[in-house]
């Protein structure tokens, strides 16, 4: 049988042992190489290559010009792996009948002594995300992998592999075999994680530079990027009841709605506060009958139809006779940081001439008390490639805001995932985003809250959907450019 496999892997001499064995006595590898930073133990059988950064540009030469193979398995993350019975024959077979350029597959995760399935996504045109769940291991094809490496024009200290498979999946598809093809324990030493290259804090500033740099390059390559232009807007087009309307679509939410109810009440501001109370079981109705008999600027609204989701509620309030001139959101679980919130948002419309506002917030338990990550001010975007950046992260920050007229003619999408998401891509196209760093707004997690502990499952469908979404959006902004 004729050796087409070369197999890089992270050196660790107590975590790969049996993938090692079970590289040899395939029959398909033609070599194995250590990838280290620093002199390592000889291990029988492989050679040590000493590099710097696992996820550099440099280490993917280094790969690309040690791999005499028709194929190279990379092993991508730290951890300890056993493939399953004939999986790399699977990885192979597959390889040749599709010309993947990258193969990746479903994994068993083994903790506390038990494996539990882990699925992950099929690659779409928009999976642009630099945070793509491929798994730990990768199957690449040694001609795909030499002609991105060919045409980089930029060495990266920390995006090399993002850089690499965007620019493989501009001449291959990228595959996602639906099989779990081998099994991935953690390694973990006295508590303590032995991995050698853990992958960088995504805060880190160079690390987003890099990564912008990146997707900006992919975007222009496929004609997807757009220029710094916006259409102009006129906040005088049309009249509207008030300033701005906060807009908070519920359901069941009787142990936070007061509390954001009351946040967005103590506003100074000329506004009003429009609740889609979306057919509510447990009391939360009554709360907000109850409110809206002592305070005038609260609208309770209970929708007709009963199909619809957050961005169906959205919907709601946006046409709604009263809704003013910018709807501000405000989530059923979260609070304004304090009375000023609104009037620094509607100044922020003013300034920037902006169809959309997104604010900073500080992530709290129920209690207000910090917890990590903290403040999340999303300061990677810039007014310069902010709409394309939007391109790569999977979320545009909080609270939003936005021109009633422009997100009257979007509209949400009737989801209850990635609908913000949606509206925020659709309207970066053509007008500007204005941004607010400083934090404004409360961000509660607890135990009940629609964020709260996703299953895999959930994640894979949510995660699914907004690459989807930028699937749409990328194909929109190629008709935008051809038409220009």
């Amino acid at each position: 049988m004729n050796k087409k496999i070369t197999a890089f892997l992270p050196y660790s001499e107590s975590s790969q042992e049996k993938l090692i064995s079970q590289l040899r006595n395939s029959g398909l590898v033609e070599n194995i190489f250590l990838l280290s930073n620093k002199k390592e133990k000889e291990i029988n059988g492989c050679r040590i290559i000493i590099i710097k950064n696992y996820y550099s540009t440099e280490t993917s030469r280094i790969i690309a010009s040690n791999a005499s193979s028709e194929f190279i398995l990379i092993q991508v993350e730290d951890v300890q792996i056993s493939l399953e019975q004939f999986a790399l024959q699977r990885f192979l077979n597959v390889a040749e009948n599709t010309n993947a350029g990258i193969l990746y597959s479903d994994y068993n995760e083994l903790k506390s002594e038990k494996f539990f399935p882990h699925p992950l996504i099929d690659y779409q045109f928009g999976s642009l995300r630099d945070d793509f769940d491929f798994g730990s291991v990768l199957f690449l094809k040694t001609d795909a992998l030499k002609r991105a490496i060919e045409s980089s024009n930029m060495d990266f200290e920390y995006a090399g592999f993002y850089d690499l498979r965007l620019k493989i999946s501009r001449t291959h598809p990228l595959i996602r075999i639906p099989e779990f093809l081998y099994d991935v324990r953690k390694i973990e030493v006295e508590g303590k994680s032995e991995k050698q290259f853990e992958y960088v804090n995504p805060k880190n500033r160079e690390v987003q530079i890099e990564m912008e740099q990146t997707v900006t390059d992919h975007l222009k390559k496929i004609d997807a990027f757009l220029k710094p232009e916006n259409k102009e807007i006129d906040f005088y087009e049309s009249s509207f009841p008030v300033e701005v309307s906060v807009i908070i679509p519920v359901r069941n939410r009787i142990k936070t709605i007061k509390e954001a109810v009351e946040s967005a009440l103590t506003q100074k501001a000329d506004f009003n506060l429009i609740v889609v109370d979306n057919h509510s079981t447990d009391g939360t109705t009554g709360i907000l009958e109850s409110i809206s008999k002592k305070n005038k600027r609260l609208i309770h609204l209970i929708p007709e139809r009963k199909d619809l989701g957050i961005g169906g509620c959205w919907n709601e309030g946006i046409h709604h006779p009263l809704c003013g001139k910018f709807a501000c959101q405000l989530d059923s679980d979260d609070l304004y940081k304090d009375e000023n919130t609104l009037q620094k948002i509607i100044d922020a419309f003013k300034k920037e001439k902006a169809a959309m506002i997104i604010g900073s917030y500080i992530l709290t338990d129920f209690n207000l008390n910090q917890i990590p990550p903290g403040i999340i001010n999303h300061r990677e975007w810039t007014e310069e490639n902010g709409r394309n950046n939007a391109l790569r992260i999977n979320g545009l920050g909080a609270p939003r805001a936005f021109y009633t007229p422009i997100i009257r003619k979007i509209n949400f999408p009737n989801v209850s995932y990635g609908e913000d998401y949606a509206v925020g891509l659709a309207i970066s196209r053509d007008y500007k985003i204005g941004r607010i760093y400083e934090p404004i707004y409360y961000c509660r997690r607890w135990e009940d809250n629609s964020d709260a502990g996703f299953d895999i499952e959930k994640l894979n469908s949510y995660n699914f959907y907004k690459d989807q979404l930028r699937t749409y959006e990328l194909l929109e902004r190629k008709k935008k450019n051809l038409s220009a």
